[in-house]
């Protein structure tokens, strides 16, 4: 997918805008450039600073086409590692357009999705994983996944990667030292040694692996759904929390026959609210289908809100909640309309409810009103609580799913030498399933020769112009 040459592309989205941005990457960037613009302080591009700005004409067969701010970059000190020159101009779609096809006129060509950024990577100015963090910064829609995909496009889950790499080399070695020196009763590392680094490199990639759960739901938006009987007040809850009617509200049993989903940012953190039909048997056919939607999106749920009424029994209410909470949920417990009753909130009940789950240190409990957003209030806080805690004790947070995967099978890897190692497997078996683990560490940010498809994947979602 390298074009081979200069390539220039429009680096601001497509429209009329205040200013527009063209960039070109190449060694002919400058030589190219020259052709067209012309600094306004009348020096030459020969006698221009590298990495300055300047005011420039912009001229085609005589016609001045723009007043533009021209700033120039000398390989290697550029984004890409090559010589790149960035203009800005007026927003027009014409004036962009005429740029551009200037440029294509005399040979310059047109990049690829990603093409910048590509040979960046190709450059060495940046590693896989922060090259995918480049997309990531583009694609955040909120604080938490931002700050996430700053902290790798700076490096910080890189170095940790390579640290795993260098210590799963270093195990290698001293493995397959013991090869080379086996009849010469030769001991570079005790068998205790051994186990101890082996277990320290399967404790760091678990902890990266399970990281996963938080920088996903961060990246995505946190599922939340709203689930229990009919006439709990579940899509009253959803309205308050959007104030506005996001759902129909009605004393009818039933009304929300299908799945209400919608994004609420709080506190930095995107949610995504999703109004389940009411839990109960029906025998109306489409009713039925919104009950086993429910379900299902339930299960998909990182949060689950159970809304219940105080005159429900209690037999009832705990078979239902733990047929739905599933492993690693976290689960609010919510008594509705406690306005209707002086003593307010029945904590005696929460707790009784509390100790009969299986599940019991993902849960909380709590009473609302759903008829002011004052009520709420609480709920919002325990809400982003929640997800704070979950990601408290991850320095560095996984959330890209090809370096999930390397980890899952560098984990097994390791866990396969463990075992090994445990029950005196050859050494030769063992240097096999460390290389396995190298390779996939390796895969996460590059320092393997990255297979093409693979390069071609990442790296076509990005812009064009990045």
């Amino acid at each position: 997918m390298l074009s081979e040459g200069t390539i220039i592309a429009l680096s601001t989205p497509n429209g009329a805008g205040a200013i527009g941005v063209i960039r070109l990457s190449g060694d002919l960037a400058i030589e190219k450039s020259a052709l067209f613009i012309f600094p306004k302080n009348k020096k030459s591009w020969e006698n221009i600073l590298p990495n300055t700005a300047f005011l420039a004409d912009f001229i085609y067969v005589e016609q001045l086409i723009d007043e533009v701010l021209v700033t120039s970059f000398k390989a290697p000190n550029s984004y890409t590692g090559e010589d790149v020159v960035e203009i800005s101009c007026h927003g027009s779609s014409f004036i962009l357009q005429k740029i551009i096809s200037c440029f294509l006129e005399s040979k310059v060509l047109p990049a690829q999705a990603g093409e910048f950024t590509l040979r960046a990577y190709l450059n060495k100015k940046i590693d896989l994983s922060q090259a995918e963090a480049v997309a990531d910064i583009i694609a955040s829609e909120s604080e938490a996944a931002h700050r996430i995909a700053m902290q790798q496009m700076r490096g910080g889950f890189s170095k940790n990667m390579e640290k795993l790499r260098q210590q799963l080399i270093q195990f290698k070695a001293l493995i397959e030292l013991e090869l080379d020196f086996s009849e010469e009763e030769v001991s570079f590392a005790n068998k205790d040694q051994l186990k101890d680094l082996l277990s320290s490199l399967h404790n760091d990639i678990y902890i990266l692996k399970e990281s996963f759960i938080y920088g996903n739901v961060i990246k995505n938006g946190v599922p939340v759904a709203i689930a229990g009987k009919p006439n709990a007040g579940k899509s009253s809850l959803l309205n308050t929390l959007f104030n506005e009617e996001k759902a129909i509200v009605s004393n009818i049993p039933g009304t929300t026959r299908d799945v209400i989903e919608d994004t609420l940012t709080i506190e930095g953190i995107i949610f995504r609210f999703i109004d389940t039909a009411g839990l109960r048997e029906t025998k109306d056919v489409i009713e039925a289908m919104g009950v086993k939607k429910a379900r299902e999106k339930i299960t998909q749920a990182s949060l689950l809100i159970y809304l219940y009424e105080r005159t429900t029994a209690f037999k009832d209410l705990i078979s239902e909640i733990k047929s739905l909470q599933h492993t690693n949920q976290n689960l609010v417990l919510i008594e509705n309309k406690i306005d209707q009753y002086s003593e307010g909130f029945d904590n005696n009940l929460n707790n009784k409810l509390l100790s009969a789950l299986d599940n019991k240190e993902n849960a909380f409990g709590m009473g609302i009103s759903t008829l002011t957003s004052e009520s709420i209030a609480p709920l919002k806080v325990h809400l982003v609580n929640t997800l704070k805690k979950m990601g408290e004790n991850n320095t560095v947070v996984v959330n890209n799913s090809r370096h999930y995967h390397a980890l899952i099978n560098a984990f097994k890897a390791v866990e396969i030498t463990m075992d090994g190692l445990e029950n005196d497997i050859p050494g030769d078996l063992l240097s096999i399933e460390m290389k396995e683990a190298i390779f996939y560490i390796g895969s996460i940010t590059g320092k393997i020769d990255a297979d093409h498809d693979v390069l071609g994947a990442i790296f076509s979602q990005f812009c064009i112009g990045k």
